[in-house]
């Protein structure tokens, strides 16, 4: 996979070269599209010959990088792969501009019968209650502002950023924080707690106004963990979602959080998310938006979610890094309002070191003065998940799914073809939630990514 500098992270600006694509057999083709490590990906169904046999259709690019996977074979690899990049530049380029793009691309394939652009559940904000299917419309926020919220505008913005720090000879990590908070406040300024929803938002809105004739369908996934079945249980790369928290707590260094014990983490495992993409391709009607979740037929709740991960860390603990001492795990206390978890930080944390921070400015104290840094890291780091988990545990999200429920009910089952049912298979309420996190989700993820 090629990874791009900054200066050449444009995703599809323009179209003129050659470019072959494969159309498989059942017609599925996942194009794929990077910029700086970041992947934005969407499906195509080709409309191929009558006998569905295999055929290349040629399209005209130009310094576009795109590659066509069988959607098991890797699409799976590349759903869990997708990283929440949080520099705007990168995110605008991949989540927005990449979007525009692509549907000017799509225009030009003749034989194209559908596009399905995977977005997130997410890109609603922090609003509370039931969530729709509905669309964006073009140039909508989330919040009452005077200016209006358009894409092209927000990438001259991002330009003259950069240019600005080009000029000064910043360096590429200063650029990088710079570009992160750059987008954090964007992202704020019309109503969005984040870059990446923010951006993603934007890219639902370019679907819609710039779509023209192109059938699309947008699917909306909520919170991806690690495989339910497919190719095999518990498979993830990375930390993911909530595995930050499963570690910090497995490792014995997440003592609190912020979290309402009743609010429901909307999980989906990510074989189920690809089943979906595969059949709404196959089933689903130009227009149409999906919500991909679990709140609304099968939720669980945080309380419930931390009782799980307490238990299997107790039956199950980690070592040290000597592989010598099991980690004495304690169950985490979840602070429910900020306002609550200010006060614990500053009673429990804060007073505490600023009295070890004058301390350590003693000369003959000084040999504290890592223990002083390394408590400073670790209350920092807690304050860095919170923020970015503020918006799905505190906020009571639950994702309407009647959409995707008569993609299930009236086209998979009505097709009365059980093992289409059973291989593709996407209903939340076949999941034991408790059984998957104890015996499946945590296993996989201490297999695959811990060790």
């Amino acid at each position: 996979m090629k990874s791009h500098s900054r200066g050449n992270n444009k995703v599809l600006e323009s179209v003129s070269g050659l470019v072959p694509l494969l159309a498989f057999p059942l017609g599925l083709a996942l194009i794929i599209s990077w910029s700086h490590d970041l992947l934005e990906f969407f499906l195509l169904e080709i409309l191929v010959n009558n006998d569905r046999e295999m055929v290349n259709i040629f399209v005209n690019t130009d310094n576009v990088d795109l590659c066509v996977f069988k959607v098991y074979s890797r699409g799976l690899r590349t759903l869990m792969a997708m990283e929440n990049n949080n520099e705007y530049d990168v995110a605008l380029a991949t989540n927005t501009i990449g979007i525009y793009n692509i549907l000017n691309f799509a225009k030009k394939c003749l034989k194209l019968k559908k596009l399905l652009h995977l977005s997130t559940a997410y890109v609603c904000g922090e609003k509370e209650g039931i969530i729709s299917e509905k669309a964006f419309e073009f140039g909508e926020t989330l919040t009452k502002t005077f200016t209006k919220l358009d894409f092209k505008i927000e990438k001259e913005l991002v330009a003259h950023q950069l240019s600005q720090l080009g000029e000064t000879k910043t360096s590429e990590a200063a650029i990088n924080a710079t570009m992160r908070e750059f987008g954090t406040q964007r992202a704020k300024h019309f109503g969005w707690p984040n870059t990446y929803v923010f951006t993603k938002a934007m890219g639902e809105m370019c679907v819609e106004q710039f779509k023209d004739d192109v059938p699309t369908i947008i699917l909306r996934p909520t919170m991806i963990v690690s495989t339910y079945k497919e190719p095999f249980p518990g498979w993830i790369e990375g930390l993911r979602t909530m595995d930050t928290l499963i570690v910090g707590i497995g490792k014995g260094k997440l003592p609190f959080f912020l979290g309402i014990p009743t609010v429901a983490l909307d999980l989906i495992p990510g074989d189920m998310v690809v089943n979906a993409m595969i059949l709404s391709m196959v089933f689903g009607e130009g227009g149409m938006i999906y919500h991909v979740g679990s709140s609304i037929k099968n939720p669980v709740y945080i309380s419930e979610i931390r009782n799980y991960i307490h238990r299997y860390f107790i039956e199950n603990p980690l070592f040290d890094h000597k592989k010598e001492n099991p980690i004495t795990v304690h169950k985490i206390i979840l602070l429910q309002h900020i306002s609550t978890l200010n006060i614990y930080i500053a009673i429990r944390y804060l007073l505490p070191l600023k009295i070890l921070e004058m301390v350590v400015s003693l000369p003959y104290l000084r040999c504290y003065k890592d223990v002083y840094a390394k408590n400073m890291r670790k209350l920092q780091t807690i304050m860095r998940f919170i923020q970015i988990y503020k918006p799905y545990v505190l906020f009571n999200m639950i994702f309407d799914d009647t959409n995707c429920e008569g993609l299930r009910e009236n086209k998979v089952k009505g097709s009365r073809n059980l093992e289409l049912m059973e291989t593709f298979n996407f209903d939340p309420n076949s999941i034991d939630w408790e059984d998957y996190i104890i015996n499946t989700h945590i296993p996989g993820l201490i297999k695959y990514v811990i060790i």
